[in-house]
């Protein structure tokens, strides 16, 4: 169960960005709504263990993500946590296949490889497996970036615009994947997204509040 509680993030200790509450069981699938410059990426990385949270809780079952130090939001988000970020990440010079078997081995845990192919093929990529990172199209890293969160099977998928730079027929794809990924493997999943075309496919909606200077937390 993913609990969302008055979370406040920050960075440096000046708040950005806000969200009331948000509780979902594995299996459940959610989108953070708002406009650029709202705080959704920033909510996203304090949930993740990656921005303070200033104010408010964020758990993940039984782990207090404020209660850890920094080696343990790591240790945790590397095990429990797949991360697409809107800045895609690929590591040029490595294959799409060894970009996703890097997480994995980053981690400490078995690399999977007949899965990472299974997730390349399910997202049209199973031709470019040994295509240099570089070479790919920005829609094709963002897939491939879609696949690399998913590998582990996390207890948590955050998703920040993994839609953003793909055509309908992709977005209905991708959308698809990350909705049927939670639901058969029980993981959660929250998108940020200002994509209204997600709405269709996953109807519990929250709003991020962006936190004006000098606006108390």
């Amino acid at each position: 169960m993913l609990v969302v509680s008055g979370l406040t993030a920050a960075y440096g200790g000046r708040p950005v960005a806000r969200l009331a509450g948000l509780t979902l069981a594995p299996g459940q699938a959610a989108l953070i709504l708002g406009p650029s410059g709202s705080g959704k990426t920033s909510l996203l990385l304090a949930m993740a263990g990656l921005v303070d949270i200033h104010a408010g809780g964020v758990r993940i079952g039984d782990t207090d993500i404020g209660a850890l130090s920094l080696a343990q939001r790591d240790r945790y988000r590397g095990r429990n946590i797949g991360l697409v970020f809107q800045d895609i990440h690929l590591i040029p010079g490595l294959s799409t296949l060894d970009n996703l078997l890097l997480a994995p081995y980053a981690a400490g845990l078995p690399q999977d490889v007949r899965r990472a192919l299974a997730l390349l093929e399910q997202l049209g990529l199973g031709d470019k497996a040994a295509r240099p990172a570089q070479t790919l199209s920005r829609g094709q890293a963002q897939r491939a970036a879609i696949a690399r969160a998913m590998l582990m099977q996390p207890k948590l998928i955050l998703a920040d615009e993994p839609t953003a730079s793909l055509d309908d027929d992709a977005c209905r794809v991708v959308g698809d994947l990350l909705t049927s990924a939670a639901a058969e493997t029980g993981a959660m999943l929250l998108i940020a997204t200002h994509d209204h075309r997600l709405k269709a496919r996953i109807p519990t909606v929250v709003a991020a509040e962006p936190v004006a200077a000098g606006e108390a937390a």
